[in-house]
């Protein structure tokens, strides 16, 4: 019965990656009581065929919820009201106590960063952002982030930012503890626990506070001349990343690619592109520049460096406090493999990443606006004045792009255009011209 419950429940919840499909089959794979009144749930939902498996902190109450916790229903039993705990701050305090005393309960493994003191104290509250997981703020100090969809292996943010951490590396949000259980014999990461940035900014929200001012600005005043000027964040930013890749250097083993492996890249690239151009025809008028770019990068003929990297960097990954820039999210990008989020690769393709940022943010004011083609050019300056003070920093900071380097870069920004060209087709097709931009000649 609570099986029938959960799958009518789970295909509602935003963090639910099946939604649009039935659910075929929900099975509970593991149900561990934490303490009473508190269960943690592994399920296993069966669609189409193929089998995903989520957590759920299962809640339960012989009396009336309160009205803070009604959203959070699941189900009523025998007048037990289930629900979904997170939500409660009485039993999602267990979690944070249980870290704190590296405590393990029929298999599940709740453990702290060595040396850190975690205060159990702090009140929980659940951030209303995110899609894809539920992360609780613990007061002011920590935030932890619950995996719903869970994979099986060590999740790369975990394995990257406490070996940074034992470096004492900067522009990494302290790991304070983790939550993990065995997952098809595998090692798996439930929860990542780490300082919460309480008096930090948002780097999309910056860098769009900065687009406005430009574009309420008279025309004759420039980007760099405009009140809320990002140049000089851009470069701050440029810095960190390169320090960010020297500690990942450090910290994790370093491979060198041949040139003939670069060759098998550009086709990899040259393939997405076909099947880009037959699902989104306005890619085909590019389509000759984006390969030239491609034939540039398989002429490459020195070897190239590849490291652990970020993998999904942008400028909504990385917060400023007070004091610098900080990098979070370390987990590569969201749906791929996790052997394929671990791969080493350039630090290019964060830097690519990055550049591709200031360009979504230099034009995503513009989608849908009728004075979009007046304010184009406006955008462009923003752009290329802020590209040019991060790769100014990158290089500051100790990153290196010298003339190869330069052609290995831009072929990685067009493959990450193509890709955003078809996820925007897909799901926002008023924004399609925002990834078209990166196509046509730069000043």
């Amino acid at each position: 019965m609570l099986a029938e419950l959960l799958a009518a429940w789970i295909g509602r919840q935003r963090w639910f990656g099946g939604k649009g499909r039935p659910i075929d089959e929900l099975s509970i794979d593991s149900d561990v009581e934490l303490t009473p009144g508190l269960r943690h749930l592994i399920v296993a939902v069966w669609q189409d065929g193929s089998r995903d498996r989520y957590q759920i902190l299962l809640g339960e109450r012989s009396h009336q919820l309160p009205d803070r916790l009604t959203h959070a229903l699941i189900a009523t039993i025998d007048d037990t009201y289930l629900y979904d705990a997170v939500h409660d701050p009485e039993r999602a305090a267990w979690l944070l106590d249980g870290m704190a005393h590296d405590e393990t309960r029929s298999g599940l493994r709740m453990r702290h960063v060595s040396g850190a003191e975690i205060d159990t104290s702090q009140r929980s509250l659940v951030l209303g952002a995110e899609q894809s997981n539920t992360s609780l703020v613990y007061g002011d100090a920590y935030i932890c982030k619950l995996f719903r969809r869970l994979i099986p292996g060590v999740n790369p943010e975990l394995e990257i930012i406490t070996a940074l951490a034992a470096r004492n590396a900067p522009h990494i949000a302290q790991p304070y503890g983790w939550i993990e259980a065995d997952l098809d014999g595998t090692d798996t990461t439930l929860a990542i626990m780490q300082e919460y940035l309480s008096t930090a900014n948002d780097g999309w929200d910056l860098a769009l506070t900065s687009v406005r001012d430009l574009y309420a600005s008279p025309p004759e005043i420039t980007a760099a001349e405009a009140g809320g000027d990002f140049a000089g964040e851009s470069q701050r930013l440029g810095i960190a990343t390169a320090q960010v890749h020297r500690e990942l250097a450090a910290a994790f083993p370093i491979e060198i690619v041949e040139p003939h492996e670069i060759k098998r890249m550009a086709e990899t690239f040259r393939r997405r592109l076909g099947r880009a151009v037959s699902e989104v025809p306005e890619l085909r008028e590019h389509a000759r520049v984006i390969d030239d770019v491609y034939h540039q990068m398989e002429l490459l003929t020195g070897e190239v460096p590849v490291q652990r990297v970020h993998g999904d960097y942008h400028l909504g990954q990385v917060m400023r406090t007070p004091t610098d820039w900080v990098v979070l999210d370390f987990e590569g990008e969201p749906g791929q493999p996790l052997a394929e989020r671990r791969a080493l690769s350039s630090p290019l393709r964060d830097v690519a990443g990055m550049l591709r940022s200031f360009d979504y943010a230099a034009r995503h004011l513009l989608a849908g606006r009728p004075e979009a083609g007046e304010l184009e050019p406006r955008a462009q300056e923003w752009a290329d004045h802020n590209r040019a003070a991060f790769l100014d920093g990158y290089v500051e900071g100790g990153g290196v792009i010298n003339q190869a380097d330069a052609a290995l870069l831009r072929a990685f920004e067009l493959s990450k255009a193509v890709y955003e060209v078809v996820y925007e087709a897909r799901n926002r097709p008023t924004w399609v011209s925002i990834p078209l931009a990166a196509f046509r000649p730069r000043s």
